[in-house]
C-alpha cells in the first residue's frame, strides 16, 4: 500500500522494519537521561497497543533508531504516531512549551533479508560511536538508551563481536541522520 509522504511509506504485513525517526530542525530535545525515558515510555506503550516486537533500539539527543516486527504493516504509521505523540506532549509538559513541533518525520525500510536484519542491527547499535556518544564498542556497554546492553546481557560479548564481524556495518547513513 502506498501513501503520499515523502519518503514514500510502503507497508507490508508480518514484516521487519527499521524505522529511523528525527526531530524538527534536528533540536537537541532529548539532550538528558530523564528526557530520553519519556521516548522509552513511548516505546513501551506503543509497543504494548500495537503488539509490534522490538529486536533493537537507540536514542539520541535529536534521534532514534530501531527494528520492529509488525504483524499488520498499515499498523506502522499508527504506531509511530503513539511514540511520536506521547514524548512530544511529555516532553513539552515537562518544559512547559504546550503545542511546540518536537518530530518531523520518520523513515522506514522493510528488512528482506537476514543479512539486512543483521546490518540494520549492527547500525543501530553502533549509532553512539557515529554520533560521538561514546568511543567505540567497549564505550557501549556504558550507553543506557541502547539494546546493546540487553544483548551483552543475554547474549554475551562475543556474541555480540561476532555479529559485528558477520555483518559489518556499511555507513547507509539516512537524510539528516
Amino acid at each position: 500500500m502506498r501513501y503520499n509522504n515523502r519518503p514514500p511509506h510502503f507497508y507490508q504485513d508480518e514484516s521487519l522494519y527499521f524505522l529511523a525517526a528525527r526531530t524538527f530542525n534536528n533540536a537537541p530535545y532529548f539532550d538528558s537521561d530523564q528526557k530520553k525515558n519519556i521516548i522509552l515510555m513511548a516505546f513501551s506503550k506503543a509497543l504494548e497497543e500495537y503488539n509490534f516486537r522490538m529486536f533493537a533500539w537507540v536514542i539520541l539527543d535529536n534521534h532514534y533508531h530501531c527494528q520492529v516486527r509488525v504483524e499488520k504493516g498499515t499498523d506502522l504509521s499508527g504506531f509511530i504516531q503513539k511514540i511520536h505523540g506521547l514524548s512530544a506532549r511529555n516532553l513539552n509538559k515537562l518544559e512547559n512549551a504546550s503545542g511546540r513541533k518536537i518530530w518531523w518525520n520518520y523513515w522506514d525500510k522493510c528488512l528482506n533479508s537476514e543479512k539486512d536484519f543483521w546490518v540494520h542491527f549492527n547500525y543501530i547499535h553502533n549509532n553512539p560511536i557515529k554520533h560521538g556518544y561514546v568511543k567505540n564498542i567497549k564505550g557501549l556497554a556504558s550507553y543506557r538508551f541502547c539494546s546493546y546492553n540487553y544483548y551483552l546481557k543475554i547474549k554475551s560479548q562475543e556474541w555480540l563481536n561476532s555479529i559485528f564481524a558477520e555483518y559489518p556495518v556499511v555507513d547507509f547513513a539516512l537524510d539528516n541522520d
